[in-house]
């Protein structure tokens, strides 16, 4: 046993060292006009030791961690969890009136994820479809918006609605190559998807603008006002000239951050009510076993599709937000790297789990930016304490708790 553990630790440490020589190993070094490779071989070898202990110690850490009771939320009534439940959203809507202009940034970027991971919950999480290609469905949703303001003058909230169901149809029509597949193979599909998507953007120039994007898209407006320093139309009024008061560009973040909040609530509250409804019910069955779910009578072609669907919706709304708050959208923001960090936030919050998607879409956001000083390795440290929850918590941070009732004898 002993033996077959510093075997193992000792490939493990080689093919870490291995990933490690290319990225940190070896530096592109430019002097006097001509290119030279500079190697790093201590981060090389700090690599090789760190991985060799951890993998050695791990046996015996496993032993200590399976007597540490996993973190779980206290058990509390329903009246209680409700109460605490509207002090939260109260305490959201009020801070970012005595927050600072990037807090509020940060936090408007945290909850268009808490919207895209709260959409793949439903396909990942409650139907257990493996979709790497979701970021597909998101940039739909900003294309259609910025293509509509483009080339009929739309606002956001005319064409909202249609953001999402454009998506809502692409998750439709994408459900129907996939209706066989399950685990690696739907994976490399919908991953197949996506990059379509992204190619197409790129090299349809006439129509989407290739890989300059669309620029010059209108924020929201309130109540038709726009919130800006002077109207785009010609004696029109802007919101603070209607109200009389003095033009602040803090305006317009507070009020993207609360667009952003409702936007994220709504989110949560449907796919609340869906999963307690019986196509909730339809997609954890689903989950459990296609076989057994095709025994009972139910159809899992519908219950794909609609998976697909609703998820795809969600995230097309998210990307008609990106696209209003960013005012230009274009291929790169829609790359491979960005359905993984969605991936990623369903899978460490929880898979099905509402709240630990909720919790982890806010802990990837908001700690990269607390940690800049370390940007260069953040996607190493992002992979690290992947592979550390796979290991010692892959129930994620928050599991899935089912809703039952006990009946009183």
């Amino acid at each position: 046993m002993v033996k077959a553990n510093i075997k193992n630790a000792i490939i493990s440490a080689v093919l870490a060292a291995l990933v490690v020589v290319p990225i940190f190993g070896l530096h592109l070094e430019r002097k006097g006009g001509q290119n030279y490779i500079e190697p790093h071989w201590n981060l090389v070898i700090w690599g090789f030791v760190i991985v060799l202990v951890l993998q050695l110690v791990k046996p015996l850490l496993g032993k200590h961690m399976a007597r540490v009771q996993a973190p779980r939320l206290p058990e509390v009534s329903v009246r209680m969890r409700m109460t605490l439940m509207w002090l939260v959203i109260v305490a959201a809507i009020a801070w970012p009136f005595f927050s600072g202009r990037n807090a509020v940034d940060i936090a408007t970027l945290a909850l268009i994820y808490v919207m895209l991971g709260l959409g793949l919950n439903i396909v990942v999480g409650f139907a257990g479809l493996l979709d790497l290609g979701f970021v597909g469905f998101y940039a739909v949703g900003a294309y259609t918006y910025a293509l509509l303001f483009h080339w009929a003058g739309w606002s956001f909230w005319e064409a909202l609605p249609l953001s999402g169901a454009a998506a809502a149809l692409f998750g439709f029509l994408l459900g129907f190559p996939v209706l066989r597949l399950r685990g690696d193979y739907l994976a490399i599909v919908t991953l197949g998807f996506g990059e379509i998507i992204r190619l197409l953007l790129v090299n349809l120039v006439d129509f989407t603008g290739g890989p300059d994007g669309i620029s010059s898209i209108p924020k929201p407006t309130f109540l038709g006002f726009e919130l800006t320093r002077s109207a785009s139309q010609e004696g029109a009024q802007t919101l603070q000239q209607f109200l009389g008061i003095e033009f602040n560009t803090m305006h317009m973040v507070v009020f993207l951050y609360l667009l952003a909040l409702g936007l994220a609530l709504v989110t949560l509250w449907i796919s609340n009510r869906l999963i307690r409804m019986p196509i909730g019910r339809a997609w954890e069955a689903l989950r459990e076993d296609e076989v057994a779910c095709r025994s009972l009578g139910m159809n899992p072609t519908k219950i794909k599709l609609s998976a697909f669907t609703l998820g795809a919706m969600f995230a097309g709304f998210g990307g008609a937000f990106f696209a209003a708050r960013q005012g230009i959208v274009s291929p790169e923001s829609f790359s491979f790297i960005e359905s993984a960090l969605i991936l990623a936030i369903v899978v460490l919050g929880g898979m099905g789990s509402q709240i630990g998607v909720v919790v982890a879409a806010i802990l990837i956001t908001v700690l990269p930016e607390l940690a800049r000083e370390f940007s260069e390795y953040r996607m190493l440290i992002f992979g690290l304490v992947m592979i550390l929850m796979m290991v010692w918590r892959p129930q994620g941070l928050f599991p899935m708790k089912r809703h039952h009732e006990e009946l009183k004898q």
